[in-house]
C-alpha cells in the first residue's frame, strides 16, 4: 500500500468528528445471508457463531454473497512516554525492533499473514526514532508519546491528526478494493495507556482493568496500577469524555486504531479487532461515534483482564478462547482464517435440495 496522498485526505475536526451519524449495516442483507446459511445441508445454527459472524459481514458489506477474497492487516507502531515510569519490563528500543522484524516478514504475524493470504502494511505513528526503514510506512505524528504521569500523552492536534489518519487509511482500503480490514499494533507500555483508557471509560476497581503486560513482577505491577491510579485521578479522568481520555493517557497507535475503527462505519467494511489495545480502540470509537460497534468483529479473549470488560460494553462475543497475549494482530488473522473456513462451508457445501432431504425448520420458542 501506497503512502496516502495528501489531497485525497478527509480531515474531521473535534466538532466534525462528534457530529457522525453510524448507518446500521442492511439488516435485509443479514436476513438473506441467515436464510442461504438455513439452505446449506446441516443442522440450523450448526456453524455456531461463524454463522452470526458471516451473516454481520453480509450486512456491513450489503451482499449475500460475501467477500474475504482481499485482506490487509494495518499494524500501528508507535512508543509511549509512560514506560520511563517503569510499566514495562521492556524500553522503548523493542517497538522499533519488532516493527522492523514485521516489515521484512518474520514476525509471528508476518508469517501467519503469508499462509493466509494477508496483506499486511505496517505503519509507524510514533516510533521513537528518526529513522525510516523499509518495509515500514511512515506515518509518524511524533517520536512518541509524553509520559502522561507528568502531562497529557498528546495534544489535541495530535490525537486528532491520528484518528484521521485511521479514517483514511480505511478509506484507501475500501478505494483499493479490499473486502475486510484486520488491525493490529505494537508498542511497549500499550498495556498501560490502554488500561489506563478502559479504567477511565469504565466501571470497576483498577485491578480489573490492568494486567501484566509482557511480563512484570509483584513490585513492577503494583506500581503500574499506582501509576495509572494516580494519573486517572490527577486529571479526573473518571469524569471525562472519550477524547479527553484518549488525549491524556492513550497513544499514537490507540488514537489511528480509534480512526480505523470509524472509518470501518464510515466507509462500509468490517474491521477485526485483535487483543485489548485494539478493543480498546474500539471501545474510544464507539463512545466517539455510536454505532460503530456494529462494523467491529472480536477476534479473541486475551490475558489482559479488561478484555472481558469491554467485550462485554459492546455486547460483541470474541470467538476464540485461547489465553493468547501475543499482539501484533495475530489473533485478527487467526480469526480470518477461520471465517474463511465458514465462509467456505457457506458457498459450497450441498444445499439440501441437492440431496433431496427437506430443510430444517426453525420454530419460534
Amino acid at each position: 500500500m501506497e503512502c496516502l496522498k495528501k489531497q485525497t485526505l478527509t480531515e474531521y475536526s473535534l466538532n466534525s468528528l462528534r457530529a457522525i451519524r453510524v448507518s446500521s449495516p442492511d439488516e435485509e442483507y443479514k436476513n438473506r445471508v441467515k436464510k442461504h446459511w438455513d439452505d446449506v445441508a446441516k443442522p440450523l445454527d450448526g456453524m455456531g457463531d461463524f454463522e452470526d459472524l458471516i451473516c454481520k459481514i453480509g450486512a456491513i458489506q450489503r451482499r449475500e454473497d460475501v467477500k474475504l477474497d482481499k485482506k490487509a492487516l494495518l499494524i500501528m507502531c508507535a512508543d509511549n512516554g509512560i514506560v520511563k515510569e517503569g510499566v514495562s519490563q521492556s524500553d522503548s528500543s523493542v517497538t522499533l525492533s519488532v516493527a522492523r522484524n514485521m516489515a521484512r516478514g518474520k514476525s509471528s504475524v508476518a508469517v501467519m499473514a503469508q499462509k493466509n493470504g494477508i496483506d499486511v502494511f505496517v505503519y509507524d505513528v510514533g516510533i521513537d526514532t528518526g529513522e525510516e526503514f523499509e518495509g515500514i510506512i511512515n506515518a509518524k505524528i511524533r517520536k512518541g508519546t509524553n509520559d502522561f504521569y507528568k502531562e497529557p500523552a498528546m495534544s489535541e492536534e495530535e490525537t486528532l491528526k491520528a484518528i484521521n489518519l485511521g479514517i483514511n487509511l480505511v478509506k484507501e482500503c475500501v478505494d483499493k478494493s479490499y473486502d475486510i480490514i484486520l488491525t493490529g499494533e505494537m508498542g511497549i507500555g500499550n498495556t498501560t495507556t490502554s488500561a489506563a483508557v478502559c479504567w477511565s471509560l469504565l466501571e470497576g476497581d483498577i485491578c480489573k482493568f490492568t494486567g501484566r503486560g509482557a511480563g512484570l513482577d509483584d513490585e513492577k505491577f503494583l506500581n503500574k496500577k499506582r501509576i495509572i491510579r494516580e494519573s486517572i485521578e490527577k486529571y479526573s479522568l473518571k469524569s471525562a469524555d472519550a477524547f479527553r481520555i484518549l488525549k491524556t493517557v492513550g497513544g499514537f497507535d490507540i488514537a489511528s486504531l480509534t480512526g480505523i475503527c470509524i472509518g470501518g462505519a464510515i466507509y462500509g467494511i468490517p474491521v477485526v479487532l485483535d487483543g485489548v489495545i485494539t478493543m480498546t480502540a474500539g471501545l474510544v470509537a464507539e463512545k466517539l461515534c455510536p454505532g460503530v460497534k456494529e462494523y467491529l468483529i472480536l477476534s479473541h479473549k486475551g490475558k489482559e483482564p479488561a478484555s472481558q470488560m469491554i467485550s462485554d460494553k459492546l455486547g460483541l462475543k470474541p470467538v476464540i478462547d485461547s489465553n493468547m497475549a501475543l499482539g501484533e494482530g495475530t489473533g485478527a488473522v487467526m480469526m480470518v482464517s477461520l471465517l474463511g473456513d465458514a465462509l467456505c462451508v457457506y458457498n459450497n457445501a450441498a444445499r439440501f435440495s441437492e440431496i433431496a432431504v427437506e430443510n430444517y425448520e426453525r420454530y419460534n420458542r
